[in-house]
């Protein structure tokens, strides 16, 4: 259902990083946008992630520099002075830390009404604690922002959150994979923290048996260790691509959009790929999709998790970044043939 609200509404979303947590802003962006056809939004982040905005005609991004002109209290003061010709009515704190903490003291000095995200710390401390022997499932980080948004006047209905329309692949892409005449599977086999990190050798397994079939692998990361590790095995397996260092981020997003499967740790590939309505299937090691983190819209079939049973302190933290001595190993629980099983049955 569309709403009218009037035309000088203008919300400043903010949120500055990661990856991860920026791709999830999408979702509520797409349902606000499309339940307020007449609300401007300005999205406050890194000049990194404009791309992901792009689809979003109703969505301008101002790029922050978080290291040099906005570096920082002088620095967030004077991007307060460059955000005032643009009439900010609300502001929409998606990202609740220091930088956004200052810039929201700016803006209520002004009058100007601020919401702030509920990251739920309380709760998510007993969730990691260790001593939930059935995991409760809180709310989601999409629904946490849609909750912003409400409390500046907006209610949201998330079920207008859908997919991102694909993207043109663009004959850069096409000219490194050829043209998509069979199923492209995207594989993003790394995460921030070892803790939520498939063993690479299993997974090295996994695309050992999926180069086989009639699939084409694109592997995703970044930095040169991770570029070695995933040229390595795309000089070993067939059918078998590193994409780190071929394309912009934007080109990546074109080849993101046209997968026909993302296999991610619980990391930002696949949030990436999940805003294009593709199937992800996340693996799981100390975090838990409990903790409201999940690719947004995918199906609970899609989370392979970690034997709890053997790993009963599982999730250990929230990032990833807490490893219990004995819990080194806990990713060892999911089989390489449980991943190939579930990719080839959603692909079928």
């Amino acid at each position: 259902m569309k709403t009218t609200v009037s035309p000088s509404n203008h919300v400043l979303v903010i949120r500055l990083s990661a990856l991860g947590d920026v791709a999830m802003t999408i979702p509520v962006l797409k349902a606000v946008t499309t339940q307020y056809p007449d609300l401007r939004i300005t999205v406050l982040t890194r000049a990194f992630f404009k791309p992901m905005f792009s689809s979003l005609s109703q969505c301008k991004v101002y790029e922050i520099d978080v290291k040099k002109r906005h570096k920082g209290i002088v620095g967030l003061l004077k991007l307060f002075l460059e955000l005032k010709p643009l009439e900010i009515d609300k502001v929409a704190d998606l990202h609740n830390v220091l930088r956004s903490k200052v810039l929201k003291q700016f803006f209520e000095l002004k009058g100007t009404p601020v919401a702030q995200l509920d990251k739920g710390r309380a709760e998510k401390r007993i969730l990691t604690s260790g001593n939930q022997k059935q995991l409760h499932f809180l709310k989601h980080t999409v629904e946490r922002y849609a909750d912003v948004f409400e409390s500046l006047g907006y209610p949201v209905d998330l079920t207008l959150a859908t997919p991102i329309e694909k993207r043109d692949l663009g004959l850069k892409i096409i000219n490194l994979l050829g043209t998509k005449d069979v199923k492209w599977i995207g594989i993003a086999p790394f995460a921030a923290h070892n803790g939520k990190m498939y063993p690479l050798d299993l997974m090295e397994e996994v695309i050992s048996v999926l180069s086989k079939m009639e699939y084409k692998i694109m592997l995703f990361g970044g930095g040169e260790k991770e570029k070695n590790t995933l040229q390595r095995m795309a000089d070993t397996f067939p059918n078998t691509f590193s994409m780190v260092g071929e394309f912009s981020f934007a080109e990546e997003l074109n080849l993101i959009s046209h997968l026909d499967i993302m296999v991610s740790m619980d990391s930002g590939n696949a949030h990436l790929a999940a805003i294009y309505g593709v199937p992800t299937v996340t693996i799981w090691g100390v975090t838990h999709p409990a903790a409201g983190f999940s690719p947004f819209g995918q199906k609970i079939d899609n989370v392979l998790l970690s034997d709890r049973d053997k790993y009963p302190l599982i999730p250990t933290s929230i990032y990833g970044n807490k490893v219990p001595h004995g819990y080194e190993h806990v990713m060892r629980t999911i089989s390489p043939g449980v991943i190939v099983d579930k990719v080839k049955e959603i692909l079928g």
